[in-house]
């Protein structure tokens, strides 16, 4: 399983909020039953097989422009891990279990 974090950032858009493009990116994708999607304060973290993410973030950047920005930024990051399985749980609880 892989991890993507997404943020996506409208320009263009003649307002500085950004929640209604966000939740149409987040609408884009929520139905997508073989992906995990957790929204957080910066951006969409999402797991799955890295070729569904692909797409998924293919998806949620064209919503963004179907919802009216005239551009779109984008930042990706990707965590392919394949020596062992891990969650978007296991990794917060990995760090959890460390803190002193």
């Amino acid at each position: 399983m892989a991890v993507v974090e997404l943020t996506l950032v409208p320009i263009g858009t003649q307002k500085t909020s950004c929640s209604p493009f966000v939740a149409a990116a987040y609408d884009a994708v929520k139905d997508n039953d073989k992906v995990e999607i957790r929204l957080n304060p910066m951006g969409t973290v999402l797991e799955g097989d890295i070729d569904e993410l692909f797409a998924c973030v293919r998806k949620m950047q064209e919503a963004v422009f179907e919802a009216g920005a005239d551009r779109v930024y984008s930042v990706v990051k990707i965590d392919d891990r394949r020596d062992k399985k891990a969650s978007l749980d296991q990794k917060v609880n990995s760090v959890m279990s460390k803190l002193v």
